[in-house]
């Protein structure tokens, strides 16, 4: 099922994927009150026919869903080089169940039952995030770009380029790229590049790391050589050259 609302000019697309009807009808009032143009599926299949064919800004995405399961949606998405941001929504409150959305892809989650005033303020955030977003007040400065080799990476317009050609990446992966770019030469452990990437309270587990170097390294296009642009470092961890 999708409805569709009369879209404004620079109003944002907030594809919900979400079975329960009563969840779906108070997000939605919510989005439209707060500027969005809200748009919504009752399963995984529907949902991710809408991703392809609305192109929404940001999709929030249900785990337990009929059809498709939320984790599939976004493996599914994230494999086929769509970086549409993803807020998961989780009846769910075991640790792993919110550790394998992050590592399938999606950039927040956020546990039902959920205050609106939270799920605004994280829409807001990952928007922001994405540089989908224009904060009043905001003043333009000299863009930030980091150049290591082939690679450059432009911080403010969340872009990377390899040998001139853009380069899709998801936000997770985009941070850890600019992490180890700014750091460049420099090997950092898979605990170390979690406390500095992920942040100190992430539940997740250092496999996390070897699943996302592994997406940049495909990305970038390492061809035969996997330490072409990021070197492994038996024993440590990870390095940009």
């Amino acid at each position: 099922m999708l409805i569709s609302l009369g879209r404004k000019h620079d109003m944002k697309k907030i594809l919900i994927i979400e079975d329960e009807p009563n969840i779906r009808e108070l997000v939605t009032y919510n989005l439209k009150t707060n500027g969005y143009e809200p748009l919504e599926a009752e399963d995984g299949i529907t949902g991710i026919t809408l991703v392809y064919k609305e192109k929404p800004d940001l999709i929030l995405l249900d785990i337990m869903l009929p059809g498709k399961d939320g984790y599939d949606i976004c493996r599914e998405l994230r494999s086929e080089g769509n970086n549409t941001p993803i807020i998961m929504l989780t009846a769910k409150s075991e640790e792993v169940d919110k550790v394998l959305g992050l590592e399938f892809g999606a950039d927040d989650y956020i546990s039902k039952p959920f205050g609106v005033r939270e799920l605004m303020a994280r829409i807001k955030a990952v928007l922001r995030r994405y540089g989908l977003t224009e904060e009043e007040g905001d003043v333009k400065k000299s863009e930030d770009t980091v150049i290591a080799g082939d690679i450059s990476i432009n911080f403010d317009r969340h872009e990377v380029l390899v040998c001139g050609e853009k380069v899709e990446l998801t936000m997770k992966e985009f941070e850890l790229l600019g992490f180890l770019a700014r750091n460049r030469g420099i090997a950092f452990s898979r605990d170390e590049l979690l406390d500095r990437v992920w942040g100190i309270d992430y539940p997740g587990e250092t496999r996390t790391i070897d699943v996302h170097i592994r997406y940049i390294r495909k990305k970038l296009g390492n061809g035969a050589d996997e330490d072409k642009y990021i070197k492994t470092i038996r024993g440590k961890g990870y390095k940009l050259n």
